[in-house]
């Protein structure tokens, strides 16, 4: 019979497992083997690792929607899920119920039993409480960005009054300035609750939580104790799995030997510029999202695209793609642009969402579709998808489903698609979101590789360390204006309006 004191250490956990295992269908391999884990009420709870070690999936299953609405092949010795919680995925895309910001929010609270004459001051207080203050909530959800996604998403969970709080990234594609405000946010309203965090950017969060979980690359629990305990005693460890922490980019900085700015490639201005655009807007149902003066790109710069969400970043970047309606010029090397297949074979487009641009059923074949149109023979073309897939860490999952991969994973394979053959010109939207440490360098030490080599970059990005290592010119977005554009030294001193990422 099992004592009271035993029983009682029971109701005190909010979550509990006990030798879970776990493989995906199209795996082999175990992702978890094992794995136990005992997580107390009220208890704020970091869960740090490379990408696509499983730490999604593992909350999944500690809230349940493994396997209740994912089925996958998994087991245990013991589990208690975790109770009346709110949920904030990673993509916030999926899990967005209604189509309106207020119908989304008015959906948790009818099923919460609140009387429809008190949803409107309660939806307009949730808004607010994440940085939504809209003058009319009745607005549709396709037209936010998606850090503005994100803010929904967590105002949602938020309406749930929920005694647990799971959040997967939940500002990934935030401004630093959001970040610190949504942070600030679940400090104030998780005190008393439990919190499940899986998070990159740790800098806000670090000294909130109790407790950091490192998970290595096989998903197995490698540390478990306070935060600083871990990042003072596990230092090589997070190194070692490329994991985010306080001085990751002092140890980039020794590893790449990041040239000064003084010492970067100048831009070729000697020649025609690449890209011209003069008074060119960018539409979203009728209204005018990005406007932008007479500006030109030149060969081998890197131009970082800084701005609050929902500044026109991204719709820039559409725009000059011809994916959405526009008025004005752009020039492609002196021709008028007029739509997006002129520009497919030269510019490559990197989508803040990656599943927007998968076209394949598998990773190898996605990689490898862009060679496939070209007159190579099937030798070189594996040569280069097998050189790619090495190069970003997808070569065990060439078989894989793209849309079954992890967010950081997809956001690898979006832009390894995009680098797989020779571009002039790159435009890409938050390349380095969702991933660890190491992926992030990687990322871009591929990319300064191509610069070098004449290619010109144009970045949306909310980090501060990127701009200040590795842009030659900045361009700062607000409210759908060109407010600043500078380079050489000053970007290295300007304020850029990104603030500390990590």
């Amino acid at each position: 019979m099992e004592s009271p004191a035993a029983h009682n250490d029971v109701l005190q956990l909010a979550a509990q497992l006990e030798g879970l295992r776990l493989r995906f269908s199209s795996r082999d391999t175990l992702l978890f083997d094992g794995v136990s884990l005992r997580i107390p009420r009220g208890q704020k709870v970091l869960l740090l690792g490379p990408s696509g070690c499983g730490k999604s999936t593992l909350l999944k299953v500690l809230t349940g929607l493994i396997p209740e609405a994912i089925e996958l092949p998994v087991e245990w010795e013991l589990r208690k899920p975790l109770e009346s919680g709110g949920y904030v995925f990673q993509d916030p895309d999926a899990q967005f119920c209604m189509p309106y910001v207020d119908e989304e929010i008015a959906f948790v609270l009818e099923n919460m039993g609140v009387p429809r004459s008190d949803m409107p001051e309660r939806i307009r207080y949730y808004l607010r409480r994440v940085g939504l203050a809209f003058e009319d909530p009745h607005r549709p959800i396709s037209t936010l960005s998606q850090g503005q996604k994100q803010r929904l998403a967590l105002a949602s969970a938020l309406a749930l009054e929920p005694e647990t709080l799971v959040l997967d990234e939940p500002t990934a594609l935030l401004d630093p300035k959001g970040t610190t405000e949504i942070w600030e946010h679940v400090r104030t309203l998780g005190r008393d609750k439990t919190l499940l965090i899986v998070e990159h950017k740790i800098a806000e969060i670090v000294d909130f939580v109790d407790r950091v979980l490192v998970i290595d690359q096989e998903g197995s629990l490698v540390a478990d104790g306070g935060p600083e305990e871990v990042q003072k005693n596990h230092r090589s460890l997070l190194d070692r799995y490329g994991i985010w922490h306080a001085d990751s980019w002092a140890v980039h900085d020794q590893q790449y030997e990041v040239a000064q700015l003084s010492q970067k490639n100048p831009a070729n201005t000697d020649l025609p510029p690449l890209l011209e655009i003069d008074q060119l807007k960018g539409f979203y149902e009728d209204e005018a999202c990005i406007n932008m003066p007479e500006v030109q790109v030149h060969e081998g710069e890197w131009i970082t695209v800084t701005g609050p969400n929902g500044a026109g970043k991204s719709t820039l970047l559409q725009a000059l793609m011809k994916l959405i309606p526009t008025k004005g010029m752009s020039h492609w090397k002196g021709e008028a642009i007029k739509n997006t297949e002129q520009l497919a074979s030269e510019v490559g487009f990197v989508f803040q969402n990656p599943e927007l641009q998968f076209v394949a059923q598998t990773v190898y074949e996605e990689v490898a579709f862009t060679l496939w149109q070209k007159n190579i023979s099937e030798q070189q073309v594996d040569s280069e998808v097998q050189r790619v897939l090495k190069q970003f860490g997808l070569t065990e999952f060439e078989d894989e489903n793209p849309y079954r991969l992890s967010t950081g994973q997809q956001r690898r394979l979006s832009v390894a698609s995009a680098l797989v053959t020779d571009r002039e010109l790159l435009l890409l939207d938050e390349p380095t979101f969702g991933q660890d440490a190491g992926n992030t360098f990687a990322i871009l030490e591929e990319l300064e590789r191509y610069r070098k080599a004449g290619t010109s970059l144009l970045m949306v990005t909310h980090d501060p360390e990127i701009v200040r290592r590795y842009a030659t010119r900045v361009w700062e977005i607000e409210d759908g204006e060109l407010k600043a554009d500078y380079a050489g030294e000053r970007v290295g001193e300007q304020n850029t309006g990104v603030g500390h990422a990590v």
